[in-house]
């Protein structure tokens, strides 16, 4: 099987990129797979690429130093919207315009893949309105459905059905879907994202850290992990939170630490390719978001050896974290809640290392061996169903 997994911009840092990434080898290991990029923003692609995956860019973006001279009519595609894709989606991420549109096109035309798979919504209209019919289509989401604006919904309610199937990250936004869409049996399946491939560092749950990790941006409400913090460090001035991440709201946190005077013990650590061996030096993970879609930290936290407390936010936490096995899920928003959580971990060694035996065990469920199995057969099925009803 031929496999084309068609990202908005692989070339950047994300969590959608990373696992994007990862299925990609786990599928490479039995079917020819390639990453198709609608934009380029630099000359190679922030994450590693898996061994024998190659990746293509269907268009430099404007504001690259270095990308090649462009032609007045790229230049004029560049500079026009995307009809097909809704207004807020294509406001929130800058891949969709008329000329990402025109060359995606184009190569659903020319690709010789058997399945292509669009990895955001606006990628997955742009299938489901261009793709020609001997192609397989589906469509991934990496958001719960009531995460999406009002534009957006309605174009996934007139799209999305015109694709041969559709993958989301937890059996909650599966039911949203399915009450939202018309689904015939088997075109909807719940596809967790994956662990990568290898050996991982063990935490010692010794060190005085509580991890965080995620873009900067509002929805994983850090300054309300770090007011949670504030209570934790009164109590134990040794212990320190480290939040990984970039993105916009950088300064805005940095102030926050130096006026609540936690500049010595809250660390705005930057971006990192290691996340996992940055959470092996950690004791605890926090989660503070409004929502996930999934919690792909919760489980590289687990792969280490280390517990979550968690707001039980919607969606993905509660479906990963075993509320007093492998972690603490601790009522949405409530951020003295959150705080006598951490502090419970934070006075307790013994119930760390409890907590983080079992998310050793927890993590298993994520083997990226076992979600590609479980790709396999929804695309088998979907082959199978597809030539069925072509061939009724």
């Amino acid at each position: 099987m031929k496999i084309a997994l068609i990202i908005a911009n692989g070339y950047g840092m994300g969590g959608t990129i990373r696992t994007v990434f990862n299925i990609a080898g786990g599928l490479s290991t039995r079917h020819e797979v390639e990453i198709v990029s609608l934009v380029q923003h630099r000359t190679t692609p922030f994450f590693d690429l898996p061994e024998g995956v190659p990746i293509r860019a269907l268009a430099p973006t404007p504001g690259w130093t270095d990308r090649p001279r462009q032609g007045l009519i790229d230049r004029w595609r560049e500079s026009r919207p995307c009809p097909t894709v809704a207004k807020t989606e294509a406001e929130k991420n800058g891949a969709f315009n008329a000329r990402t549109s025109h060359e995606l096109r184009k190569f659903l035309r020319t690709t010789d893949a058997d399945v292509v798979v669009g990895t955001r919504p606006g990628v997955n209209m742009l299938l489901a309105r261009w793709a020609p019919p001997r192609l397989v289509t589906i469509g991934q989401e990496h958001v719960h459905l009531d995460n999406h604006k009002e534009d957006v919904r309605r174009a996934i309610q007139r799209l999305y059905p015109r694709l041969d199937g559709l993958t989301v990250l937890t059996e909650a936004d599966k039911r949203a879907y399915e009450d939202f869409l018309p689904v015939s049996p088997g075109w909807l399946t719940t596809m967790p994202n994956a662990l990568p491939p290898g050996e991982y560092p063990r935490s010692t749950l010794d060190n005085p850290i509580i991890a965080a990790a995620g873009r900067l941006t509002p929805i994983k409400q850090y300054p309300k992990l770090i007011d949670a913090f504030a209570i934790v460090a009164r109590e134990h001035p040794e212990w320190r939170l480290r939040i990984y991440g970039g993105g916009g709201k950088e300064s805005a946190l940095k102030s926050k630490i130096a006026k609540m005077g936690l500049h010595n013990q809250v660390m705005i650590m930057g971006r990192t390719k290691d996340l996992t061996g940055e959470l092996a030096k950690a004791s605890i993970l926090a989660v503070s978001s409004k929502a996930e879609g999934f919690g792909m930290t919760i489980i590289e936290g687990f792969a280490v050896g280390v517990p979550a407390v968690s707001f039980d936010c919607p969606h993905g936490p509660r479906e990963i974290i075993t509320h007093e096995r492998d972690g603490l899920l601790v009522p949405h928003q409530d951020v003295d809640a959150l705080a006598q959580s951490l502090l419970r971990l934070v006075r307790d060694r013994e119930e760390r290392k409890r907590m983080g035996e079992e998310a050793l065990k927890s993590a298993a469920r994520y083997d990226l061996s076992l979600v590609t199995e479980r790709w396999e057969s929804f695309l088998d099925e979907r082959i199978a169903a597809k030539r069925a009803r072509t061939a009724a």
